[in-house]
């Protein structure tokens, strides 16, 4: 299993991938975090959320936390287009509910699209 101090292991798509990485800051409330998170989890998730990431063409979203940070990494095909996927993501089944109900611990302004609230990160460095 998978653990902060082991590191996390990567689905391989048998076919190049690109990454996006956005960042997103929630309510300092270690209450309201504790229901953020409950409701990313495999129980409390929203089926039609995890289906339309999928069907935007998204192949592989996490999400990772540090006290009230937000860092998502999204990794697609190199033919993905982000700007119409997003837009398309906003008019699926519950995405615009989902982002109401998520919007109370995030922090950001209400009526918020997912893409309004999570901002997309430069990378500065790599490696290879």
């Amino acid at each position: 299993m998978d653990t902060i101090n082991t590191g996390y292991s990567q689905k391989d798509f048998g076919q190049p991938v690109k990454r996006y990485c956005q960042t997103l800051d929630l309510v300092d409330d270690p209450e309201k975090i504790a229901k953020y998170k409950a409701l990313h989890s495999k129980e409390l998730h929203w089926k039609e959320i995890r289906d339309g990431i999928k069907a935007v063409g998204i192949l592989e979203m996490e999400i990772y936390i540090l006290e009230n940070r937000l860092f998502m990494i999204v990794e697609t095909p190199l033919d993905f287009d982000w700007d119409s996927a997003m837009a398309k993501l906003a008019t699926l089944p519950r995405q615009d509910e989902w982002e109401d109900t998520v919007a109370v611990f995030q922090a950001c302004k209400p009526g918020s699209t997912s893409s309004e609230k999570w901002t997309l990160m430069e990378r500065m460095f790599y490696l290879y």
